[in-house]
């Protein structure tokens, strides 16, 4: 479970659209919409790609406030998972707080997916709140889930690049 060597982020451009939304709906039972991402590159939030040796396998949605970075979105191509690199994801937005000049980031999670669940709490992350009904989910389970809501507090856990 090495990651790959010839990993790099940047900005998130509209050429990017189409392979994000590829891997959203890929991910996803209930992805955003292709209209969702232009959206949020419209408004202003912060966009960056997770590139790997050139191609697009992941990428991340922002929301700046006044305290805090909200992790709107965040995913890795189901096909390039399983190797580190929502790990090194989580790391990178981490490791921007200071330039950011925030102390925390913010994020939702289906009680479902254990794995990010695990994830997250290995790298600081704390299970602050839960938001009921939250996230569509299928009819045969009950057509919605809550959101686990967890935060990273700067200082919280040592993060390396």
């Amino acid at each position: 479970m090495s990651v790959a060597m010839a990993i790099q982020f940047r900005p998130m451009q509209p050429s990017d659209l189409g392979a994000v939304y590829a891997i959203e709906t890929a991910a996803y039972l209930f992805p955003w919409t292709q209209g969702n991402f232009t959206d949020c590159l419209e408004t202003g939030y912060r966009c960056e790609v997770m590139l790997e040796s050139g191609v697009v396998v992941g990428y991340s949605i922002l929301a700046i406030m006044v305290d805090e970075a909200h992790i709107l979105n965040c995913c890795v191509a189901p096909s390039s998972q399983g190797r580190g690199l929502g790990r090194q994801m989580m790391q990178h937005l981490i490791n921007r707080l200071p330039q950011m000049r925030l102390p925390s980031l913010l994020l939702e999670v289906r009680p479902s997916n254990t794995a990010a669940i695990h994830l997250y709490a290995d790298l600081g992350f704390l299970e602050i709140g839960r938001r009921r009904s939250y996230y569509p989910a299928p009819a045969e389970a009950g057509g919605r889930e809550d959101a686990l809501v967890m935060r990273y507090t700067a200082g919280s856990a040592a993060v390396s690049a």
